[in-house]
């Protein structure tokens, strides 16, 4: 930034060409000023103060060292929430909106139903689901005690009641307890994959991101374990890499599962893979 304090237009030309990206520049912005977004087009002649100024200074120092805008900002929008994230969570990205709305589809509205969000990091998975389906009792888990306190904030925060939190890894905390529904976004990066030495993935817990040679080996356990803790006819549904489709359908396929099927993203890409553990039953009637 210059010296004499700009207004806002200005500081945010500047900071947009530094960055090269306006969004960012303007989230940064905001944060600054403790303002929405949209506050910044109708005030783009005030003048920032000082004190602003040199604020806005430091975050766009931290965001062109790479420091991903959702852990400087402590904040990232997932579905319809505003959820606090931290380096000790994933950030929150649109493509897991598809899990969401895949899982909502498998869960009638006027029906109670148990489901379970494994790995669930802020809780974004698991409190969107909450709060499109009251009805719904989430069980949620993460290895992590970091991460179950963000996830229990934002639970806080938007007044979400129908979830508990429990630590442990995978499915160990859960005994012989069975639910309509399972959803994971779990680690599905390969060790040694160069993405990670790349943009935000660089900030991002490493335990959360990775699992194994072939990016598979959380997904495999999952997968296997999986039918011990889902009702007839209940439904597993997890995120993984757009190149791993075919092999998530198959570990789908030699677990015993049915209904198999991958779900892409706005990009096209592979992104979900679902199957549903045989016998008729459970929480499956569509949107009642």
């Amino acid at each position: 930034m210059t010296p004499n304090t700009p207004d806002i237009r200005r500081a945010l030309n500047e900071a947009t060409q530094r960055l090269s990206d306006r969004v960012d520049a303007e989230v940064l912005l905001a944060y600054a000023l403790s303002k929405p977004r949209s506050w910044l087009i109708a005030h783009a002649t005030d003048l920032l103060s000082p004190d602003h100024a040199a604020a806005y200074a430091v975050l766009i120092e931290q965001r062109e060292a790479g420091e991903p805008v959702a852990y400087i900002t402590g904040r990232r929008g997932f579905w319809s929430l505003d959820l606090e994230v931290t380096p000790a969570t994933l950030i929150p990205r649109p493509e897991t909106e598809l899990l969401v709305e895949l899982a909502l589809e498998r869960l009638p509205i006027q029906q109670a139903c148990q489901a379970l969000d494994l790995g669930t990091g802020s809780g974004a998975i698991a409190l969107a689901i909450a709060h499109e389906r009251p009805m719904t009792q989430l069980v949620a888990t993460d290895a992590s005690i970091d991460a179950l306190t963000v996830a229990q904030h934002n639970a806080r925060r938007h007044h979400i009641g129908n979830i508990h939190f429990i630590h442990g890894d995978w499915f160990a905390p859960l005994d012989d307890r069975r639910f309509d529904l399972i959803v994971s976004n779990p680690p599905y990066i390969a060790t040694g994959d160069l993405h990670l030495q790349q943009g935000d993935l660089r900030f991002e817990p490493m335990s959360a991101l990775v699992s194994g040679n072939d990016g598979l080996d959380d997904i495999r356990r999952i997968v296997r374990d999986a039918g011990l803790h889902l009702v007839p006819g209940g439904w597993l549904l997890f995120e993984h890499g757009w190149r791993q489709g075919d092999a998530a359908r198959a570990l789908l396929r030699d677990a015993g599962f049915v209904e198999l099927s991958t779900a892409r993203d706005l990009e096209q890409r592979d992104r979900v893979s679902m199957g549903r553990w045989p016998v008729s039953g459970g929480c499956d009637s569509p949107q009642s």
